[in-house]
């Protein structure tokens, strides 16, 4: 239940079109509900601006239904990450409402289309097409959080020439997310284009020396460009939520 929707409520109330007893009851697990393998913590949305999300790694599918079909009574929007297609096809066939990105391993679950609230555009570069998966999970997540999303793809700096053809695409933007594995290298080249705050997502794309994204991550912590900030190793959600939280600053 988010802000809007419970001044609603409230003055549904007071004008008499819902009487107590039903206010009351939607009102009954406003801080969490215990449905035994699950707190769900329905007053996210009111103190954070956005309901939790469900980690899908590690929980069977039917616990991620579970989960979903309680919070998707409260909100308009659900996020489950990093579900894999089996589990996707059984959420799905029982959320109608339900949509599977299988790149991004996301399911998003809308009841009706996010309203843009962001300040300014988010925009999300991707060294290689191998990080796109990682690109594709921030930029479903900023979008679900009501932010306007665009995206470059494979503009990493074994052909440097190709980042330069999006430049007033990245001066322009308010945040920049910047995917890279490998050496890690082009969060650096991008943040030294802009002013804005760029953060750096290092991912597990590599072999050898790339230690599973260890040596991107380390080159990204020791940028020498002062506006960038660095989130774990294939965490696009991590990134995603982060941006949209400073575009809404």
């Amino acid at each position: 239940m988010n802000m809007d929707t419970l001044i609603e409520l409230l003055q549904s109330v007071s004008n008499g079109e819902i009487d107590v007893d039903k206010a009351a009851h939607r009102l009954k697990h406003l801080a969490y509900e215990d449905i035994d393998f699950a707190h769900i913590d329905h007053h996210r949305s009111l103190r954070k601006g956005f309901p939790e999300v469900i980690f899908g790694e590690g929980k069977t599918a039917e616990q991620i239904q579970g989960i979903l079909e309680r919070m998707i009574v409260h909100e308009n929007t659900v996020l489950v990450t990093r579900v894999d297609p089996e589990k996707a096809e059984a959420i799905c066939q029982t959320q109608p409402d339900a949509v599977y990105h299988p790149d991004a391993r996301i399911i998003l679950c809308e009841k009706q289309p996010t309203e843009i609230t962001g300040k300014g555009t988010i925009l999300i570069v991707s060294a290689g097409t191998s990080d796109i998966p990682i690109a594709r999970e921030a930029m479903l997540t900023a979008k679900a959080m009501g932010n306007r999303v665009q995206t470059v793809f494979d503009i990493g700096v074994a052909g440097i020439h190709r980042l330069m053809g999006h430049r007033e695409l990245i001066t322009d933007a308010t945040v920049l997310i910047v995917v890279a594995g490998m050496e890690g290298a082009l969060p650096s080249v991008v943040a030294g284009m802009t002013a804005s705050p760029v953060i750096a997502v290092p991912t597990s794309i590599g072999y050898g020396v790339s230690l599973g994204g260890l040596t991107a991550l380390f080159g990204m912590l020791s940028s020498c460009s002062s506006n960038v900030a660095v989130v774990n190793i294939d965490n696009g959600f991590g990134a995603g939520y982060m941006a949209s939280a400073i575009n809404h600053t």
